[in-house]
């Protein structure tokens, strides 16, 4: 119960967080230099512009049969956790967006602070496994079933065609069209950087004649578990045990460093994990939707 009071607690201040983000990216640097909307209200402004239809309730329209295609793919406890982080986020823009200061200087510094911020803010929302709904839906089915994909890509991508199609639509300018893809780009590059640096780590190999202290010592220390491999020596032919541990940067120096405490002639390989699903880290099923 108080782990579900908890996890619930961070959840909410995490949309908070990214709602603040999101509404200065907005308010402060996005309106004022009139970039380009994308997404859903994108597409319905589009449509306003083309035949005079209301933005808000053909963006109302437009999220009912996202909502129906993708609910099978993604799953009710998504759905659930996405109509509250839209509604918190929602309420953060309403209430914080007319207060703030209006950037009124370089276009290009404005495309940049809009780009970086909407990347952190929608970061942080979607790690927790959730979503501001509209084209979040439409990114995370895409991404379900092409798993290659990053998120961030298929943002730029979606988002380029929203672009394109306003300029062709309504002829909304080179400019615009050039502000918009560059700070979208700078979004999709700063989405993907922060959701492969959580998941990422360390995979570090240890070759020793201490094995088995080395494997307690790293249980000891960071609580993370080992696997002990057999090898052979290429050049010697000799019998050799190794021990594989997958963990977080910082700890994988407490590692390094109390290895070769235990045996300065220990052989340590580190390398570069970009994703790590299991147990102490990402589960199989947060890692389908990120």
């Amino acid at each position: 119960m108080k782990e579900n009071v908890k996890r619930i607690s961070v959840d909410v201040l995490v949309d908070i967080l990214g709602g603040i983000l999101l509404t200065i990216a907005t308010y402060s640097f996005a309106v004022p230099a009139d970039f380009p909307m994308t997404g859903v209200s994108g597409v319905a402004l589009i449509f306003y512009q083309l035949f005079g239809l209301p933005v808000g309730a053909l963006t109302v329209i437009l999220n009912i049969p996202i909502i129906i295609c993708c609910y099978k793919t993604l799953g009710k406890q998504f759905y659930l956790k996405s109509l509250r982080s839209t509604l918190i986020t929602s309420a953060v823009m309403d209430i914080l967006g007319p207060h703030l200061p209006l950037y009124q200087g370089d276009l290009i510094l404005a495309a940049i602070c809009t780009g970086v911020l909407l990347g952190i803010g929608y970061a942080i929302i979607f790690m927790r496994g959730s979503s501001t709904g509209g084209f979040d839906f439409i990114m995370m089915a895409v991404k379900y079933y092409r798993p290659h994909l990053s998120l961030g890509k298929i943002a730029f991508v979606m988002d380029a065609m929203v672009i394109l199609s306003s300029v062709i639509a309504i002829g909304s300018g080179i400019d615009s069209m050039i502000y918009g893809l560059l700070l979208n780009y700078l979004y999709s590059i700063v989405l993907d950087k922060l959701i492969s640096g959580t998941n990422s780590g360390k995979l570090t190999l240890i070759i020793s004649d201490h094995t088995q202290e080395i494997v307690d010592e790293i249980d000891k220390l960071v609580d993370r578990g080992s696997t002990i491999l057999q090898g052979y020596g290429g050049y010697t032919g000799e019998k050799k045990e190794v021990v594989m541990c997958a963990s977080s940067g910082k700890e994988m120096y407490l590692i390094r460093k109390r290895v070769h405490e235990i045996d300065e002639r220990a052989f340590v390989i580190v390398v570069e994990s970009n994703e790590v699903i299991g147990e102490g880290f990402r589960l199989p099923d947060e890692a389908n939707l990120m």
